[in-house]
C-alpha cells in the first residue's frame, strides 16, 4: 500500500536531485523516520520513500508495553511527528531482498525499487516461542496490533503469566498488576535483571515486584504452554522446569527480540546479530568492506564500539535508534566527510511510579558501587567500574545523578575514542 505523497518546495540536496531515484529507507519506525527527517534537516531535497510493514502511521513503541496495555488504547497519541518530511511512504510491504551492488529493494509484492541512496532500519522482532503451544492466548509484543492484542486480553482479567523477566517482561508485570491483573513472572535466572545490572540491582527490582503481588518464579524456566484441548485450543497455564505449574488465561513470551536481518540473506552484507557497521554506520559486506550508499542504524545495527572491541553492539533502546540515524543520515550524505557514532548508551524504565535510568555499559563491570539503595524510599543509585574506570551506572528516582554520570562517560569517550578503559572517576550527587 503507498501512501499519499507529502509535496511541497524540493531543492536540490547534496546526494541527488529531485528527479533521480533518491534515497529508500527500509523500516518506517523510530530509526527510520528519524533518519528520513535528519536527511531533510541536512540539506537532501530528492525522492525520500519510507518502506514499512505495518500498514499503521509510525508510532512510538516504548509506551507499549507500559500505559498502552492498560489504558486508553489510543494509537494517535503516539504517533511519531511527520510534519516536513516531503515523503512517499510504502506501508504493509516488506522488504524481501536487496541487491546492493545495483541499490535494488524487492517487496514482497515483487515491486523492484531502485535507489541512490538506502537507509537500513528494519529493527527486531519479538523472540518467539519456538516449541508447539495452544493457538489462543500466546502473545509477544513487539507492535501495535501485539499491544492490542494483548490489551484486549488483560481487560478480561485473567491471570497473565510472562516468560522472561528482562526489561520488557517486567514492564508488562508492572502494567498488569496496576489493572490488578494477577501475575506470574517467570525467568531462567536467579533475579530480574541479574544479568545486565548485577546483585544489587536485581534485590531492588525484585522488591518492587514482589510487593506488588507478582508471584516470582525464578531460577527456573517455561518447558510447555498446556492448553484446554476441547477444539478452542486456547492456553491454560505452564510446566516449569522445577516441576511446578502455573495457571494461566493469557501468556507473553517475553525471551528477548531478534535483529530483522532475514530480507538481507545473501546479500553479502555481514550479518553477525544484526548488520555489521563500521564506526559512520556504513554496512560491511562479509570481507569488512563497506557498501558504498548503504547505512544502517538502530536495533538492526551492530555496529562497534570502543569499550567493546571486536564484539560490537547492538541496542534496543529509543536513545540508540534516535542517536544513530543522525549519524547514518549524515554519513550517507556526506560520505567524504563521515562522522564516528560514539554515543553513551542510555536506557529508562518506569515500573510502579519507580523511573529507572542507566547509562553507559554496566555488563563490563567487575566491581560495583553502591551509593544509594533504599526500597523503602524508592531510591537507588549504582556505579559500575572495570578496572577501575566508571562504565555504567543505574539510578532508581534519582535523575540528576545520572545525567552526572552521563557526562563524565561522555567525556571519557571523548579523550579517549579508540583507547583503553578511562580511569576512575567519581560522579556527583
Amino acid at each position: 500500500m503507498t501512501g499519499p505523497r507529502m509535496t511541497g518546495p524540493l531543492t536540490s540536496g547534496p546526494l541527488t536531485s529531485a528527479t533521480g531515484p533518491g534515497i529508500i529507507v527500509v523500516g518506517a519506525s523510530l530509526a527510520g523516520v528519524r533518519a528520513a527527517r535528519a536527511l531533510r534537516e541536512r540539506g537532501y531535497g530528492g525522492r525520500l520513500t519510507l518502506v514499512g510493514d505495518e500498514r499503521h502511521p509510525p508510532y512510538d513503541r516504548p509506551p507499549l508495553s507500559k500505559e498502552f496495555l492498560t489504558g486508553p488504547a489510543d494509537a494517535e497519541r503516539f504517533g511519531l511527528p511527520l510534519d516536513g518530511l516531503e515523503a512517499d511512504w510504502v506501508l504493509g510491504r516488506a522488504a524481501e531482498r536487496l541487491d546492493p551492488r545495483r541499490l535494488v529493494v524487492a517487496l514482497d509484492d515483487g515491486t523492484e525499487m531502485p535507489c541512490e541512496g538506502l537507509v537500513i532500519a528494519t529493527g527486531s522482532r519479538a523472540r518467539p516461542w519456538v516449541a508447539d503451544a495452544p493457538r489462543r492466548g500466546v502473545h509477544t509484543l513487539r507492535g501495535l496490533d501485539d499491544a492490542r492484542a494483548l490489551g484486549a486480553a488483560l481487560a478480561g482479567g485473567g491471570p497473565l503469566l510472562i516468560a522472561g523477566a528482562g526489561f520488557v517482561g517486567t514492564e508488562i508485570a508492572a502494567a498488569a498488576r496496576a489493572a490488578d491483573v494477577p501475575v506470574t513472572l517467570v525467568d531462567k535466572a536467579a533475579r530480574p535483571w541479574i544479568g545486565r545490572f548485577g546483585a544489587e540491582a536485581a534485590a531492588f527490582v525484585e522488591r518492587l515486584h514482589r510487593d506488588a503481588g507478582v508471584d516470582l518464579r525464578c531460577g527456573t524456566r517455561v518447558e510447555a504452554l498446556t492448553g484446554d484441548g476441547d477444539g478452542d485450543d486456547r492456553v491454560t497455564g505452564a510446566e516449569l522446569s522445577d516441576g511446578t505449574s502455573v495457571a494461566a488465561g493469557t501468556v507473553v513470551v517475553a525471551l528477548g527480540a531478534v535483529p530483522s536481518t532475514g530480507w538481507l540473506a545473501g546479500s553479502g552484507l555481514a550479518l553477525d546479530q544484526g548488520v555489521r557497521v563500521d564506526a559512520y554506520c556504513r554496512a560491511l559486506r562479509t570481507d569488512g568492506t563497506h557498501v558504498p550508499g548503504i547505512v544502517a542504524a538502530g536495533d538492526v545495527a551492530r555496529w562497534p564500539h570502543p569499550w567493546v572491541p571486536g564484539r560490537g553492539l547492538t541496542l534496543g533502546h529509543w536513545s540508540n535508534a534516535v542517536e544513530q540515524a543522525e549519524v547514518a543520515a549524515r554519513t550517507l550524505l556526506f560520505p567524504q566527510e563521515p562522522t564516528a557514532y560514539r554515543p553513551v548508551p542510555s536506557f529508562w524504565s518506569d515500573q510502579y511510579g519507580v523511573k529507572f535510568r542507566s547509562v553507559g555499559l554496566p555488563e563490563l563491570a567487575d566491581t560495583v558501587e553502591v551509593r544509594e539503595q533504599s526500597t523503602e524510599r524508592r531510591r537507588l543509585d549504582l556505579a559500575y567500574y572495570r578496572d577501575g574506570a566508571l562504565v555504567g551506572a543505574l539510578t532508581a528516582n534519582r535523575a540528576a545523578r545520572t545525567a552526572s554520570y552521563q557526562a563524565q562517560l561522555a567525556a571519557a569517550l571523548a579523550l579517549a575514542p579508540d583507547g583503553p578503559l578511562p580511569g576512575r572517576q567519581a560522579a556527583t550527587s
